[in-house]
């Protein structure tokens, strides 16, 4: 194992003067160190962030990448299309989750962690594991640099555990930002938990689609349902799953989407999209702690993005911002009970407290998928003809 301040310092030394990526835990370590003095950047997604390393490389400059394996989907057109098609030299990190053994993993990363290395073989990218019991940087580091020097992508799988935390009083600026959070003389901001206690009530048997992370294991914790969709996997996609969803329902049959501030960052045209169809039975919900939560609270880029304009610009009917319990819950019997799309932003408190169990826990993701799809056939309203 490597701490982090070693890590990122023979980055440094390997002229990788900044990074950016979207957060893993397996990089919780790194993306503290580096964010301390502003050289990570973080990006809405994996793709994003191989362009953006991409761009720096036309300036001469080296930025590393840090992605999840899950995420590797998003990394690859830009890899294929962009970066091996123009020789631009990007040297990326990917956490091997799922891997070796998919048991010990969430069931989201089963399938992806046996085909990792695979893919990177089938598209010709140079690839190096990095281990925990092997942790030698150094080489690797040196065996990549033939790679880049060629135009090459070079790729380091690291193992879990391989990289370790930041060592406290090690190297780095300040401390960087944190996530959403009061201040001053305002209030504090109540918790995503505590928001979602005072609304289950209101949503009652609605179809509700759960984005990945903590949200979905606060509402599965708070009272699991037959009509609750808990996604556990592929981030950024709750809102297109309810978006697919209301649209072969009634329009008087509301659907909720329970969102988050990075996964909506992360595939933010989607909103264009619900705007453009304009389901008149959708309620989106998006909950704002401007980090991303379960990976480590590191910081998303909400703080200086205007969910409610955004909205707005892309068409929805209504968008709302609200922090007060009070205020979220007539926002929503408003929104619930008058024509959309909707879009109720919730601002709300960033912790580290102790996470709920996943739903998977209780249940596969296909009994999951079985028993939403079984609730839907024989309680959500359906529209007289299909629509085009």
């Amino acid at each position: 194992m490597i701490d982090a301040d070693r890590f990122c310092s023979r980055l440094i030394a390997h002229g990788f003067s900044s990074a950016t990526g979207v957060p893993c835990s397996y990089f919780a370590g790194p993306i503290e160190w580096l964010s301390r003095d502003k050289r990570y950047v973080p990006a809405a997604n994996e793709g994003a962030a191989l362009a953006i390393a991409a761009g720096a490389a036309l300036a001469g400059s080296r930025t590393a990448v840090f992605a999840q394996n899950s995420g590797l989907g998003n990394l690859i057109n830009p890899l294929a299309s962009l970066q091996m098609t123009y020789d631009i030299p990007v040297l990326a990190f990917v956490s091997l989750r799922g891997w070796p053994d998919p048991s010990q993993d969430e069931p989201q990363h089963a399938v992806m962690g046996q085909a990792t290395a695979r893919l990177l073989d089938a598209l010709g990218a140079a690839r190096w594991l990095l281990t925990a019991a092997a942790s030698d940087l150094d080489g690797i580091l040196d065996e990549a640099e033939r790679e880049l020097a060629r135009g090459r992508p070079a790729f380091v799988l690291v193992e879990k555990g391989a990289i370790a935390g930041v060592v406290e009083g090690g190297e780095g600026g300040e401390g960087g930002e944190g996530g959403a959070g009061g201040a001053g003389d305002l209030p504090p901001l109540c918790t995503r938990a505590q928001v979602l206690r005072a609304i289950l009530p209101d949503l009652g048997d609605l179809p509700i689609i759960s984005t990945t992370g903590y949200t979905s294991r606060e509402l599965f914790a708070l009272g699991d349902a037959d009509n609750h969709f808990y996604m556990q996997g592929s981030m950024g996609h709750a809102a297109a799953i309810g978006l697919g969803l209301s649209r072969t329902l009634s329009d008087a049959q509301p659907v909720v989407v329970l969102d988050g501030d990075g996964a909506a960052l992360m595939h933010l045209g989607t909103m264009s999209t619900i705007g453009f169809t304009a389901p008149a039975n959708m309620v989106h919900v998006l909950f704002d702690n401007g980090s991303y939560e379960s990976t480590g609270s590191q910081a998303t880029t909400s703080p200086m993005t205007d969910f409610t304009q955004i909205g707005l610009a892309c068409g929805y009917r209504q968008a709302r911002e609200c922090s007060e319990l009070g205020d979220v819950q007539s926002a929503l019997r408003l929104m619930l009970s008058t024509p959309g799309p909707h879009l109720l932003v919730v601002r709300v408190a960033s912790g580290r407290g102790t996470a709920p169990p996943r739903a998977t826990s209780a249940m596969s993701a296909p009994e999951m998928h079985r028993r939403f799809r079984s609730w839907v056939s024989s309680h959500a309203e359906k529209p007289c003809s299909r629509r085009t």
